[in-house]
């Protein structure tokens, strides 16, 4: 075991309880998506050095099997990881909710203890990849009242994050940035209105930033802002070292949390000095 991988639980086991979502136990805050990768066998070393317990899976038909005729479920151990189906490429609620409920299928028959929920995202265009609003609070209520634990992508719109929560979601999950982006946090004022309308009454209540991050530092900004965790695919997929690059997201979302816990110092316009002011040496006249 090399030494930052020792660093690594005991930075978990000193940061918090785990993250409970939609009725799932996570002992890591890092939710990996499976797409883009070079190759199965890089995706799966990836998965392993981000540490992450939750992996997200899109179950369209066409997505399931690469060009080589490999299907991807062969390369995912559901005993090992929590498989989080999703529902991308979707354009309309109602083509939102037949492959949420394809995947839930898929995922009883490998026999799967994640098989009730999804991550559901409705787009709007195929340019922008934002979320659809009315679409997706339209699939959000059908998924709710066919009983899924739904965690929604949706817009940083606190309105809209609001509305998605009373409809039944388990998990809110506003956007960082446009998918794939890279842009990092574009507007962290509404992610902080997000998390206040979110956790009002009910501080527990899962909030995790979906998309649009970028490198490391971009996970820890996100935790640091008080978000009780960070989804992400392109950013480790399309990195230079995508292996590397997944242990630092590791690490990120780890000291963020950390750094949210422990609470950070104002910020001061002025100085102030780490040493105190008795015993000092007087200034020269």
């Amino acid at each position: 075991m090399s030494h930052s991988e020792a660093i690594a639980p005991r930075a978990q086991e000193s940061a918090d309880l785990p993250l409970v979502v939609g009725g799932h136990v996570l002992a890591s805050r890092l939710i990996v998506g499976t797409g883009k990768y070079a190759t199965y066998e890089e995706m799966a070393r990836c998965l392993e050095a981000s540490g992450t317990d939750c992996v997200t899976v899109a179950v369209r038909r066409e997505r399931l099997v690469n060009t080589a005729g490999e299907n991807i479920l062969d390369h995912l151990d559901a005993s090992r990881y929590a498989l989080l189906p999703n529902t991308a490429g979707c354009y309309s609620a109602a083509d939102a909710v037949r492959v949420a409920r394809l995947g839930r299928e898929l995922l009883r028959d490998m026999g799967s203890r994640s098989s009730e929920w999804v991550k559901l995202e409705v787009l709007g265009d195929t340019k922008t990849l934002l979320p659809d609003p009315v679409g997706t609070l339209t699939a959000t209520e059908q998924l709710v009242a066919d009983g899924f634990a739904v965690l929604v992508y949706t817009s940083d719109d606190p309105v809209i994050a609001r509305r998605l929560k009373d409809l039944g979601a388990a998990s809110v999950m506003p956007a960082g940035s446009p998918i794939g982006s890279g842009q990092g946090l574009l507007n962290p004022n509404n992610l902080r209105i997000c998390l206040e309308y979110l956790k009002d009454g009910d501080p527990t209540y899962p909030v995790i930033v979906d998309a649009g991050v970028g490198t490391a530092s971009d996970v820890a900004e996100v935790m640091e802002l008080g978000a009780d965790g960070v989804l992400l695919n392109t950013a480790i997929a399309h990195a230079q070292d995508p292996v590397r690059m997944a242990g630092a997201m590791r690490a990120a979302c780890l000291a963020g949390r950390l750094a949210f816990l422990a609470g950070r110092i104002p910020r001061r316009l002025y100085a102030t000095a780490s040493s105190p002011d008795e015993g000092r040496i007087a200034r020269p006249s």
